[in-house]
């Protein structure tokens, strides 16, 4: 056979030949030139640290403010990092595999802080714990004590404030991938650790937990991204991290190459996570052994043990979204009148409108470039669009240092130009406008809508593409008329993800947002730094209720993950 395949080879003249390179499309093309756009802010970043006269910048800073930035942003990450490991995993495993009162509401409740930005949990918590809050007036009053120096109390404003705030807001990354790689766990392999003597606990950390390795680091690793890119409560509690300094550094010093600097180090930080956790799992295999599926059979617990388990998982969603949004509430009822007197109802325009438009961007740029690596880039264009994509992992205050800095060029570009050629000034016409901040928020959040729409591309047969190029479709005409139908849902999910995280972001939009223009984010911040959250609570209630879909939308896909899903043993239908 192999003599027969050689001689066609060599009648068709493809012996000896070299395989030809793929012909340059305009799918092609145009996916290196979104690449290369999209890609463009992280390269600037690097290039304008490195760039010249950056050194006397540099020397300062790490003889000044780099070692304190470094030591508190690693100790911030380390104590998030704990802390939600610590709740999202150990809330997972009980409401998967244990039955107790409560279990039914608390699954899907869990993930109810994901809604709640970091900086509005810090507001809410700072000012109700604060000397003069509420908490702290009446156990005055209940004892007596007439100033601070009569008893202590815990400081809010603080790194310790910073993480307990942070792991109540981000622990739901990883109780969604725990919870989700728990429910996949065939109940077989626990039987096998059950039945050689291992119990429940140690069933756990044997075999649940190991199986579960992959999804935890990543859900640890994208909160620890949040954590970096978190500037509302670190610049609140004052405490001095990578991001506030950026901030600081740019605008209060007056030095983009010292803020890049900053930024690049950041970007360090951000490489070296992903490295070690790859090689934290290399030469490792996390496979299940069976196919076989069947109910969860849930360990019941009863007594104090099961009331126990109720408040460990009611705990997080009481601290996380219940309180923050009764008191958001309580206050938006009470200051409703001087909310709408401060134009809230045009930030909340702007938030939408903003948020709106650079969701449809970012869905429409992943889409586009996930097919041209469908349709046979190769790996040189697969590696430039993940390349692209790696946005989400990157500091939103990073970010809008590469993003200001091509515009802010070629805005000078197209002036001079301009001068010379017709002498008018243009001005700026991208830099501190809102293309500026729409831009950085497609950057930013392209990995959520190119992730979407690649698994959802891939779950496509070719034999499809095929069939419909045979009918006389092109590229365009196959994804019009048979892709989009059939992935649509996923790109919709994506896009009010994407539109969700622009409500909330903060770093990016403080830093890139034209003049006299605010969203519902800065609105909240500017109010709540000067001790007016009351003022803002309508506000802050509205980017909460704007990520509440989401979560229950992440609910029920969890609750429909398992192979054949059936309810668990003694759950009501």
């Amino acid at each position: 056979m192999s003599e027969g395949l050689a001689a066609t080879a060599a009648r068709r003249g493809w012996a000896g030949r070299r395989p030809r390179l793929r012909r340059l499309d305009g799918w092609t093309v145009g996916a290196f030139a979104v690449a290369a756009a999209v890609a463009t802010p992280l390269v600037a970043v690097a290039v304008l640290a490195l760039g010249p006269g950056g050194g006397d910048i540099w020397i300062h800073l790490a003889a000044t403010v780099l070692p304190r930035y470094v030591r508190t942003t690693v100790l911030l990450m380390t104590g998030v990092g704990i802390g939600i490991l610590v709740i999202g995993v150990g809330t997972a495993w009980l409401v998967t595999m244990c039955r107790f009162p409560g279990r039914a509401v608390l699954e899907w409740a869990l993930l109810l802080p994901l809604a709640v930005p970091t900086y509005v949990l810090a507001y809410v918590f700072t000012d109700v714990l604060e000397y003069a809050g509420p908490v702290q007036h009446a156990l005055r009053g209940l004892f007596g004590w007439t100033s601070a120096r009569d008893y202590w109390f815990p400081d809010i404003r603080t790194l310790g404030g910073a993480i307990a705030m942070m792991s109540l807001a981000l622990y739901p990354y990883v109780y969604l991938l725990a919870r989700a790689a728990f429910v996949e766990q065939s109940v077989c392999v626990l039987e096998v650790s059950r039945t050689l003597g291992r119990g429940p606990w140690g069933s756990f950390f044997a075999v649940a937990l190991p199986l579960a390795r992959p999804a935890v680091v990543i859900g640890v690793a994208l909160a620890l991204m949040e954590v970096l890119n978190d500037f509302g409560t670190v610049d609140y509690f004052a405490v001095p991290t990578f991001t506030l300094g950026i901030y600081d550094v740019w605008l209060n010093m007056n030095s983009t190459a010292g803020a890049a600097q900053l930024a690049t180090v950041l970007l360090v930080v951000v490489a070296a996570l992903v490295t070690v956790e790859r090689w934290g799992r290399r030469g490792r295999r996390f496979h299940h052994t069976t196919g076989r599926y069947r109910a969860l059979p849930g360990t019941p617990l009863r007594g104090w043990r099961g009331g126990l388990a109720a408040v460990a998982c009611a705990l997080p969603v009481a601290l996380g979204f219940v309180f923050p949004a009764a008191v958001l509430l309580g206050y938006a009822l009470r200051h409703s009148e001087s909310a709408l007197a401060a134009d809230v109802v045009t930030f909340a325009a702007n938030s939408l409108a903003l948020s709106g438009v650079s969701a449809v961007a970012a869905v429409a740029v992943g889409l586009f470039l996930a097919y041209a690596v469908r349709l046979g880039g190769g790996p040189v264009l697969r590696t430039a669009t993940r390349f692209a994509s790696v946005g989400y992992a990157v500091p939103g205050a990073v970010l809008a240092v590469g993003v200001l800095v091509p515009l802010a060029r070629l805005d000078n570009a197209v002036d001079a130009l301009a001068r010379d050629a017709f002498g008018v000034s243009t001005g700026l016409l991208l830099s501190g406008t809102v293309f500026a901040v729409g831009a950085g928020y497609v950057v930013r959040f392209l990995a959520l809508a190119y992730g979407t729409a690649e698994a959802g591309l891939a779950k496509v047969t070719p034999g499809m593409d095929g069939a419909a190029r045979t009918l006389g479709l092109g590229p365009a005409g196959v994804l019009r008329r048979v892709h989009l139908p059939m992935i649509r849902g996923s790109l919709l999910a994506a896009g009010l993800l994407v539109f969700v995280d622009g409500m909330k972001e903060l770093p990016m939009t403080m830093l890139l947002r034209p003049f006299n223009f605010d969203t519902l984010a800065t609105y909240v911040h500017q109010y709540a730094s000067d001790e007016l959250l009351e003022e803002c609570a309508l506000g802050a209630l509205a980017i909460v209720a704007a990520g509440i879909l989401p979560v229950i939308l992440l609910a029920r896909a969890i609750g429909h993950a398992r192979p054949g899903t059936h309810p668990m043993a003694g759950d009501a239908p």
